[in-house]
């Protein structure tokens, strides 16, 4: 598979059957992390990889309703970083979430390559996650990324999310948020 077709087929399928993910995968998906480009190569990311009963436990309590689907999952990377760890610059740009962001987007791209969903989600209590996993408070839990292998089992999916298992969510039309030359001027 190459990127273009990588892009293509990425999705944020909430179907997710339980069988477990190999080692051998997970290495997979952390090389792709580990080769993302930071600020200054910082590599600001740190990464639970939680498979075990009690950390997928304390993760899946600790989960909104909406992401409930995410209770089947057999591996869910816990992903956090901190201002302090990398690039400080004029103007607010504190690129640690962004340097992540890149790490999590090829990770993304390899899970979707070796045939696993690779889903980022934002809604989860996050204080409580910390507490229970002891990430250090200066640290920012950014997102968790529910992962595993496809499966058919939808129970636990809304009519919405049903949807969006068949179709891909519309995008914004290119104009919208992407400029010729100035702010504004649509690219056509």
């Amino acid at each position: 598979m190459d990127v273009s077709e990588a892009v293509d087929r990425r999705r944020a399928a909430r179907a997710l059957d339980e069988k477990p993910v190999s080692d051998g995968l997970i290495s997979e998906l952390i090389g792709a992390m580990r080769l993302s480009p930071s600020c200054n190569n910082n590599q600001p990311w740190r990464v639970i990889v939680a498979r075990d009963p009690a950390s997928l436990d304390a993760i899946k309590t600790s989960l909104t309703k909406g992401n409930v689907w995410a209770s089947k999952a057999p591996l869910i990377l816990v992903v956090c970083s901190r201002i302090d760890d990398d690039c400080k610059l004029a103007d607010r740009r504190d690129y640690y979430l962004f340097s992540t962001g890149l790490a999590v987007g090829e990770m993304l791209l390899r899970a979707t390559e070796m045939g696993l969903i690779a889903h980022p989600i934002a809604g989860f209590d996050a204080l409580a996650i910390k507490e229970k996993l002891a990430i250090p408070a200066d640290h920012v839990l950014i997102t968790l990324v529910i992962c595993g292998y496809p499966g058919n089992d939808v129970s636990l999916l809304s009519e919405k999310q049903l949807l969006a298992e068949v179709e891909r969510p519309p995008r914004k039309p290119v104009g919208e948020n992407f400029f010729n030359g100035l702010w504004g001027k649509p690219w056509a």
